[in-house]
């Protein structure tokens, strides 16, 4: 007969991601063990098992909650309503609201997606896909007269100022999130010229 789950399961499974997420973001994913995770979550190695059985699904669901969290966020921001630069503001807001202290979950998306076997990749890469087309497509309508030729690098300098901007933000800093989430639309709206070609 199948263990039956303790009423507080899901918010222990949560405290688990967080915590491993410290652990792979401080350490690595490689040199880090379960033993690890488990004395950074204050449990047993046994218990720890209990909710994953490998390091590899405990990753996946580290970078899975993480990318869910984020669509989720951009998705509800997403007005078509909204003028088109506005509208981009919107989805930059959002997502970098979504950010907000998840630092150790956002290095490791980046750091460790790809150390997973390909086939739990690719349910993540789909969600990172997402999020990347629905930029992309603001991004087209805010800026109508971009050489399409630009788009995706326009598109990924957006996302890079977005996603590593935890590496020197501070929240007591003279910008907030919000006001530099609107920045950096400014940046890649008005200052994507038509460089197309250029050598």
């Amino acid at each position: 007969m199948a263990r039956a789950r303790a009423a507080d399961y899901a918010e222990k499974r949560e405290a688990i991601l967080r915590a491993a997420a410290r652990t792979f973001a401080a350490h690595g994913y490689d040199r880090s063990s379960m033993v690890e995770v488990a004395d950074a979550c204050g449990v047993s190695k046994a218990l720890l098992y209990h909710y994953y059985a490998s390091k590899d699904a405990l990753l996946h669901d580290i970078v899975a909650a993480h990318l869910e969290a984020l669509v989720a966020a951009v998705r509800s921001a997403d007005d078509a309503a909204l003028a088109p630069r506005a509208r981009l503001e919107a989805l930059a807001v959002a997502l970098i609201e979504a950010y907000r202290d998840t630092d150790a979950e956002h290095q490791v998306q980046i750091a460790e997606l790809k150390k997973l076997p390909a086939p739990q990749q690719a349910s993540l890469k789909a969600l990172e896909r997402d999020l990347v087309r629905r930029f992309s497509d603001a991004i087209a309508a805010a800026r109508p007269g971009l050489d399409p030729s630009l788009l995706k690098p326009v598109t990924m300098s957006l996302f890079g100022m977005l996603n590593w901007h935890y590496l020197w933000f501070r929240p007591d800093g003279p910008m907030s999130r919000a006001d530099y989430a609107r920045l950096a639309v400014g940046l890649v709206v008005e200052g994507s010229g038509d460089h197309a070609g250029r050598d």
